[in-house]
């Protein structure tokens, strides 16, 4: 406030205007409000505090601080690991890690806040502090709750008498940069620290630190967690880091004119800089304390051209603080969970008391309704929390109710995102190597009629790239007019084409011929690479189909010679690929169930109560409730799929579109009729009030 006063009558006598009043306010949240109530106009803020001025108070950063950097911004938040660890970021689980102190911006909110949001670590109920003492097997995280946390304290080693184990005062020697860093070369196997740490406590560095436990430090020991998995050398900060860390910014409302913000402070820092012989407004040594309104360090004030905070904390800094922006105050009670019938409410009244007994939080509490939709426009009201739908229903609840995901389903140890790939799989013929765009006229094999992988993604993407035409909403007929055979189980009705069923052989007796059922041989994944094999020219099946029915996965008499090498894959782009390159080369990613959400519904709370879950109720093999089987209430696929191998994080794939993929859009998309061309009574209604209106004119 003293400086605030000398900087008003500073301002003042050079004339600069609009004139300068100061507002006591109690704290940097207390004065967000007073801005945002036009008690106040402006503030200046750190990236934390900016994150959650713009999230909560709707307030734009519009000038920035510099420093004498050569980079613009303050630093780098950077994990450092020992070089001759194998430690990544994807592997951090069970680490020893070394932190500057709790909350603070390098060592706490930007490593734990991209962990979470990652999906790298859970957290249960907010409690960020009992989520980090479960990833890291030890830790030294000054100021952390050791009571409740004994082993955040526990690498920490206090004063040089070993008191003050693990304060956040300036007396433990693991705190800040340097403490952070000392923690790694004694003993742990990660550091949270800024890009310039290393460099400053090692090499020697001109005297930099001359502590006897930084002499001997060679920088070249130690390396760089980069986010995407990669590591790198410590003067690589530039390119691997864990967040640009945004310089302090003047913050304003909505309404305030930026410029006008900031032709006043250029005035002011014109001539109140280092040079001048009274006040200077990047000082704070005359009132005995530092960083006081703006930070000692600054160089110049800039103005901001993209004024919204999200543009100016930037991506990275922005995930971390969604990722740490979580306060047990803001969670509701309970968690309601839309039941989509009668049998999936009595299971999730029985998931809700599981949890329960296992003291897990959130509550889970159970709502009825009729059927996805309906969930879907309760979630949407706020009136329900989540739901779990497949990819179809994602979409629609994405697209028109403008719900995210916020965890979903694995099917398999080794796949966290998605369940499979739709590939179309030919035979591998040098002399005959048709690609996707010369499909017309060749013989297919499809698992079923409305299956995913074996129709509504091929029949979708070739509508999507006009290479089927239907009449209004005839897709069979222009499936029968695309391909000259098929083998597409369960179109064995009069209104299909007779050629859609040609190829079927039915069952040993040749009965049920192209039933949708498993009696139809060429039915389902191994039916229609079996179609293939034997009669076919492209079969519409999963990434894993060749590779598990070849090289003597298969040992029927049909299959058992056969081998992957034999087989290509049509890739949408007019190329082939081996069968194995599925990843890059298919029709699309068919995507897990997910657990839906409204937008303002804290998605790493709810992961977080459903992995805790899993850990008493996942396993087949649990007593009691089992998250994954719905044996127990006669139905299937209650809540969750039975196949369910566990919840898994969404990690960067938070909206319906990320999650989906495009390709998989794309054939839903293609899918989707339009029936303007069809000849409906509306139709033909319109079409003849139209006639009769040309008539009527032309006469």
């Amino acid at each position: 406030m003293k400086k605030c006063n000398d900087m008003k009558k500073y301002f003042t006598e050079a004339q600069i205007v609009p004139p300068l009043s100061c507002v006591d306010g109690k704290n940097s949240l207390n004065c967000m409000e007073l801005v945002k109530n036009n008690v106040a106009d402006v503030i200046v803020l750190d990236g934390s505090s900016t994150y959650k001025a713009g999230k909560k108070y709707k307030l734009k950063p519009v000038v920035a601080e510099v420093y004498d950097q050569g980079i613009g911004t303050s630093y780098y938040a950077v994990a450092v690991v020992k070089k001759n660890s194998t430690f990544t970021i994807i592997s951090l689980n069970g680490a020893k890690s070394c932190h500057t102190g709790l909350q603070k911006t390098a060592g706490w909110n930007v490593p734990i806040g991209f962990l979470i949001d990652s999906g790298r670590m859970s957290i249960m109920a907010c409690d960020i502090q009992k989520g980090v003492s479960s990833f890291f097997s030890s830790s030294c995280v000054p100021g952390a709750n050791s009571a409740l946390n004994p082993s955040l304290c526990e690498l920490c080693k206090g004063d040089d008498s070993g008191k003050n184990v693990c304060a956040n005062n300036g007396t433990e020697i693991y705190q800040d940069y340097n403490g952070a860093f000392r923690c790694l070369v004694e003993g742990g196997d990660v550091a949270f620290v800024k890009h310039s740490t290393v460099h400053d406590n090692s090499d020697g560095n001109q005297g930099m630190n001359s502590d006897t436990w930084a002499r001997d430090v060679l920088s070249s020991d130690y390396e760089l967690l980069c986010r995407d998995g990669t590591r790198a050398s410590v003067s690589e900060w530039r390119r691997c880091n864990l967040a640009r860390v945004p310089a302090r910014a003047v913050v304003v409302r909505p309404d305030v004119d930026g410029s006008l913000i900031y032709k006043t402070l250029h005035e002011g820092q014109q001539k109140f800089n280092d040079f001048s012989s009274g006040f200077k407004m990047f000082d704070s040594s005359a009132y005995n304390s530092n960083n006081l309104i703006f930070r000692d360090a600054t160089t110049e004030l800039r103005p901001i051209s993209n004024q919204t905070y999200q543009a100016w904390l930037g991506d990275e800094f922005l995930q971390a603080m969604t990722g740490i922006d979580c306060l047990p105050e803001d969670l509701p009670k309970s968690f309601r969970w839309c039941s989509k019938n009668t049998e999936e409410l009595w299971k999730c009244a029985d998931m809700a008391m599981a949890f329960k007994n296992q003291t897990l939080s959130p509550s889970i509490q159970c709502v009825s309704a009729n059927n996805e939709e309906e969930c879907m426009k309760m979630i949407q009201q706020k009136e329900v929390e989540a739901v779990t739908l497949d990819g179809r229903d994602i979409y629609t609840a994405g697209k028109m109710y403008g719900l995210v995901p916020a965890a979903a389903e694995s099917y398999s140890e080794h796949l966290t995102i998605g369940s499979y790939y739709a590939v179309a799989v030919v035979h591998k013929k040098p002399n005959n190597a048709f690609t996707i765009h010369e499909l017309k006229g060749k013989k297919s094999c499809h698992t079923g009629y409305m299956r995913t992988a074996g129709w509504n993604v091929p029949i979708g993407i070739l509508k999507k790239h006009g290479l089927i035409r239907p009449e209004g909403c005839n897709t069979a007929k222009a499936l029968g007019n695309f391909f000259s055979e098929s083998c597409v189980p369960g179109m064995n009705k009069k209104e299909f084409p007779s050629n859609l069923c040609q190829l079927c052989i039915g069952d040993k007796n040749g009965g049920n011929k192209c039933e949708n059922k498993p009696e139809e041989q060429y039915y389902d994944y191994k039916g229609a690479f079996r179609c293939l094999v034997e009669k076919g020219d492209v079969a519409f099946v999963s990434h894993s189909t060749v590779l598990e029915n070849t090289d003597g996965g298969n040992t029927d008499a049909w299959a058992k010679e056969l081998k992957s090498s034999d087989f290509q894959l049509l890739c949408l782009n007019g190329a082939r690929a081996e069968v194995t390159q599925y990843a890059d080369c298919n029709w699309a990613r068919v995507p897990a169930h997910a657990v839906m959400v409204h937008p303002d519904t804290n998605r790493h709370a709810l992961f977080g109560l459903l992995d805790k879950a899993q850990e008493y109720y996942g396993s087949q093999n649990s007593s009691g409730f089992k998250m994954f089987s719905s044996s127990l209430y006669n139905q299937k696929d209650l809540i969750f799929l039975d196949s369910t191998y566990k919840i898994v994080p969404v990690k960067e794939k938070n909206t319906y579109e990320k999650w989906l993929g495009e390709n998989y859009i794309e054939s839903l998309e293609g899918l989707q009729c339009s029936s303007s061309n069809a000849l409906t009574p509306l139709n033909i209604a319109l079409l003849l009030i139209s006639n009769i209106l040309l008539i009527r004119f032309s006469a």
